[in-house]
């Protein structure tokens, strides 16, 4: 075991996780180092009043290769551990004119996209007009643009009427890049739909967790990285990343770390043939600025990922949990609803958790998505509750729900990257030999998602594994 190669993957989240799997396939050593107690990242279990919550609820997609080949690798059932419903955006306002009822059927591309907007209920015959012009102009341009702009601007630069953009494309684009209409990207948005919309139809379908998110796919990760001998550390956190020997013959430099709090098993310095930083991007940019190089132009490239990542701005995602009687069932799964700050109706998408996870724990339990709305936690967790159980009770007709037993609201303020027009994102472009960075902050296709993250960690990995045989 003393000549395989050892790797260190730093953060146990989604990219790291995927970074750990890779090399442990590949038959290489890993030690897999997690700050906290829990795996996942920003995307993971957590522990409340006795209950296991999720820190944010997520919508998976059809679309998403890597994550769900990740799956099946790790030995997870993905058609067990989520909730495969084609393509919708369905209201309960539908009942009062407010809002809309889109519902693909499973048909084959493109036609399970003609035949929904056929059938949806709550679109005029302009609307209509609009989302196939639409839809037919951006598979024309190849789902790609000369000039990045924001997203609002495409949709008025293909006559988006308001109707269409307000109940259909706004809560795409902030469902998928966690950025509003107004400041997102139109490129990376068209990036979602052409793999979405303008693929095969399964890749269209919405996948809805039934697990908590560390047991759908970090816990099932770090077993299988186990199961081959490497080696998971939570509860250490790293103080510092410092070039240490080099192995004879070997062009890549060995990587020591140095541990705050190292555990009794673990010396305060360990070395490494190559290490993974997928920490998130603050913290990434730390360990990169303590990192000293003889070789101007590795300090040089250091330096560049690092203003790349400080110049990043973020958006938060919060989650509003709210208990009713065990009873209580909302018609679908999940509904989009129409948001209106003014009122205090901060929530865009609400889930059926009992639905969901068939758990009688979770019987009765809501869960209330508020994306890239700051001002939403402004007068208290408490306020944005009420206003949530308030329009929740207006939305789905049902006045019980203006008294949940229980709430809890989790925000997650720099949950992701703030994805707007032409953003430099960070990268791995002339790093030093044995390092890289993985996170989905890093440049690619995708937003700030699950599929973005699990792409740089298996990324990362492979260009590791290339280099250090």
């Amino acid at each position: 075991m003393d000549a395989t190669p050892h790797y260190a993957v730093i953060g146990g989240g989604w990219a790291g996780c995927a970074a750990a799997v890779t090399l442990a396939a590949a038959g290489r050593r890993v030690s897999l180092f997690e700050a906290g107690r829990t795996l996942g990242g920003r995307a993971r279990r957590i522990e409340v009043d006795g209950r296991s919550l999720d820190n944010g609820q997520h919508i998976l997609l059809g679309a998403y290769r890597a994550t769900l080949k990740l799956l099946k690798q790790i030995g997870v059932n993905a058609d067990e551990a989520m909730l495969r419903l084609p393509l919708q955006m369905r209201y309960p306002e539908i009942e009062t004119q407010d809002g809309m009822d889109f519902l693909a059927p499973r048909l084959p591309a493109p036609l399970h996209l003609l035949l929904a907007l056929l059938r949806a209920k709550g679109l005029t015959r302009e609307d209509k007009l609009a989302l196939a012009r639409f839809s037919s102009a951006a598979r024309w341009m190849g789902w790609t643009l000369n000039d990045d702009c924001s997203v609002l601007e495409l949709l008025e630069r293909f006559d988006q009427t308001e109707r269409l953009t307000r109940l259909m494309w706004a809560p795409l684009c902030v469902a998928a890049l966690n950025t509003p209409p107004e400041r997102a990207s139109a490129q990376v948005f068209l990036n979602v739909l052409r793999d979405s919309l303008g693929a095969r139809r399964a890749a269209s379908d919405m996948l809805l967790p039934r697990t908590d998110l560390t047991r759908l796919l970090p816990q099932p990760a770090a077993d299988f990285v186990g199961a081959r001998g490497g080696k998971l550390y939570l509860g250490q956190s790293v103080a510092a990343i410092s070039p240490g020997s080099t192995r004879q013959g070997d062009a890549a430099a060995r990587w020591r770390l140095a541990l705050k709090n190292p555990a009794h098993e673990l010396d305060t310095d360990l070395e490494f043939d190559a290490v993974i930083l997928a920490t998130g991007p603050e913290t990434a940019a730390d360990l990169l600025g303590e990192i000293a190089f003889d070789d101007a132009n590795h300090e040089a490239a250091i330096g560049r990922q690092i203003d790349a990542i400080r110049a990043l701005q973020y958006e938060p995602i919060t989650t509003c949990y709210l208990q009713y009687d065990a009873d209580t069932r909302m018609a679908a799964p999940f509904y989009a609803l129409l948001d209106d700050p003014a009122q205090a109706a901060w929530g865009q998408f609400v889930f059926d958790r009992g639905q969901l996870s068939g758990n009688p724990a979770d019987a009765g339990l809501l869960a209330v998505v508020v994306s890239a709305a700051g001002n939403a936690i402004a007068d208290g967790h408490a306020a944005l509750a009420q206003g949530i159980a308030a329009q929740l009770a207006r939305s789905l007709q049902q006045p019980a729900l203006n008294s949940p037993q229980w709430s809890r609201v989790i925000s997650e303020k720099r949950a992701t990257f703030s994805c707007t027009p032409g953003l430099q994102r960070p990268d791995n472009e002339d790093l030093p030999p044995g390092l890289r960075l993985a996170g989905d902050y890093l440049a690619g296709d995708y937003p700030a998602t699950l599929e973005g993250a699990v792409l740089s960690g298996i990324a990362s990995a492979q260009s590791l594994l290339k280099q250090i045989t």
